[in-house]
């Protein structure tokens, strides 16, 4: 069953993994869709997202690009956004 929208946004990261984590999560939130529709509409398993955004998995290059071709923002956007929540936490 997909995760519901919302939840899991406060999570640390305390590695890059756990920071891309956190932006997809908040991406996927402010479009207001689930994780199953976010792994329909880029061809992947729902568990790949859940792993993703839980920071367990490190997204391929083409995910990256895939990704921010579906929010339709720039992989320097959804990279930038990623590094800040790296940096709050190692503040």
């Amino acid at each position: 069953m997909a995760r519901p929208i919302g939840s899991g946004t406060r999570r640390s990261s305390r590695t890059p993994e756990e920071a891309f984590g956190k932006t997809l999560t908040e991406l996927r939130i402010e479009n207001g869709i689930t994780q199953e529709a976010l792994a329909d509409s880029l061809g992947y398993q729902l568990s790949y997202i859940g792993q993703l955004e839980r920071g367990l998995k490190s997204p391929t290059l083409r995910t990256v690009f895939n990704i921010a071709e579906l929010f339709g923002i720039s992989v320097k956007s959804l990279l930038g956004r990623t590094e800040r929540h790296l940096q709050r936490k190692s503040r």
